[in-house]
């Protein structure tokens, strides 16, 4: 111990927070969470095209990913719902455990099905995945809560997110290796073991320390709790309603920028050659920065300051694309705006993220989470779905990314008017602050 300790203190200080017990458990939970993701994802659009299946078809099991956005309405079960057996373990261990093998067994459905045979079996297998995965990371964002302390939740968001790339990278990678020499049942059932770190991590860890108990009701009482006191025990707090506009609000500009960019890329005559190198490429080591740099700014900044910092390099970055716009084709510039904005969005990545932890009730960290984190992406979603093309379509390019810097400031400025009225400290959750041991809460 001791000399874990002294190597710990040799190294850079920005460094030693992630060196620690609770941020490397969150990097072995966010590796489970991201695969998942990978096998409904680019994994089965391969899989399913190399099997001669027609691109409507593919595209059509996108619609397996929409049960990511709705894991909030089944939240609370893990929440309340104490399981036979396995919750001897603890409430977050025992559905660990659950949905991690849940997982599996879904991959392992997928893994076994020919989709030349039944792509109506396919499909159901491919939201089985979903809803699985979706489950799992119910629980692995309240778990991650819950074992982080307060000022470990930027590192340990940080941490999960590197752990989320690796895991989704990894799992797609292995698959496409696997496949091209042994067929893709033998690749997706090796996949499947993805699910296994942070299982194991929960058996090595236990159960967090700041888990809430909640009192158990019976019948009608029970589901009432845990449906509707999470969001009533939130809507209690000062200042709950502008926190959750700004929650709706300040990843709108962001989200539209993103999502447009391959259509700018496309309209400026950027080669694939390009795009791979600049945009994947150059793109991927930006973020990489961007998610450790958040990390340390959230342990030395703090959470307010590091978030309005993130705010405003969000809302900043989108000049970049206007610029770009503006320019035309330009490599230089495109590394430029490429680096800028996916070291932002790392930065934004963590430090918002690690906020809405903080915003979670310890005795609802599950549902709670689950609500804020749908919430933080729908409007964007909705919005670039709907409107983003027809903009671009009657503005152009530099207008529209002038615009989407626009949106982006009431959500700056709501977060500024929130930090001077002192709303952020008094809106927080019991997650967000210094406490004891786990407690009984009714």
């Amino acid at each position: 111990m001791s000399a874990a300790i002294g190597w710990r203190r040799r190294l850079p200080a920005g460094l030693r927070p992630y060196t620690e017990r609770e941020p490397l458990a969150a990097l072995m939970l966010g590796i489970s969470s991201g695969f998942p993701y990978a096998m409904i994802g680019a994994t089965l659009t391969t899989r399913l095209a190399q099997d001669g299946i027609d691109k409507r078809s593919v595209t059509a099991f996108s619609l397996a990913f929409l049960v990511y956005n709705f894991k909030f309405l089944w939240a609370p079960l893990v929440d309340s719902v104490r399981l036979p057996l396995l919750g001897r373990l603890g409430q977050r261990v025992s559905w660990l455990l659950l949905a991690g093998t849940l997982v599996m067994l879904a991959v392992a459905w997928l893994a076994l099905l020919d989709p030349r045979a039944s792509l109506a079996m396919m499909a159901m297998a491919a939201v089985a995945v979903g809803i699985a995965g979706a489950t799992y990371d119910i629980v692995i964002d309240a778990y991650r809560i819950e074992l982080l302390r307060p000022e470990q939740l930027g590192t340990g968001s940080g941490m999960s997110q590197y752990g989320w790339r690796i895991g989704s990278v990894a799992a797609g990678s292995l698959a496409l290796y696997v496949a091209a020499r042994h067929g893709w049942t033998l690749a997706y059932l090796l996949c499947a073991m993805f699910a296994l770190p942070a299982m194991l991590t929960g058996l090595l860890v236990g159960e967090p320390a700041r888990h809430v108990v909640v009192a158990v009701h019976r019948g009608w009482r029970q589901a009432w709790h845990a449906v509707i006191g999470p969001l009533a025990e939130f809507m209690r707090r000062r200042g709950s309603m502008l926190v959750l506009l700004f929650i709706l609000l300040h990843k709108i500009g962001d989200t539209l920028a993103n999502l447009t960019l391959r259509l700018l890329l496309n309209d400026l005559a950027f080669s694939n050659d390009e795009i791979a190198t600049y945009d994947v490429g150059f793109g991927f080591i930006a973020m990489l920065a961007g998610i450790f740099v958040g990390g340390v700014m959230y342990a030395s900044m703090g959470m307010k300051r590091s978030v309005l910092v993130a705010l405003v390099l969000m809302a900043v970055s989108n000049l970049s694309f206007a610029w770009l716009a503006a320019v035309g084709h330009s490599n230089a510039l495109l590394a430029f705006t490429i680096g800028f904005e996916n070291l932002a969005s790392g930065i934004g990545g963590v430090v918002v993220v690690a906020y809405l932890s903080a915003l979670c009730n310890l005795a609802f960290t599950a549902t709670q989470y689950a609500l804020l984190s749908a919430a933080a992406s729908i409007v964007g979603r909705l919005l670039t779905g709907t409107t983003a093309g027809a903009l671009i379509e009657a503005m152009g390019y530099v207008q529209f990314y002038l615009l989407t810097t626009v949106v982006a400031l009431p959500g700056v400025f709501l977060y500024l008017f929130m930090l001077r009225a002192g709303l952020i400290d008094q809106s927080l959750g019991t997650a967000g602050r210094d406490q004891g041991p786990a407690s009984q809460a009714g």
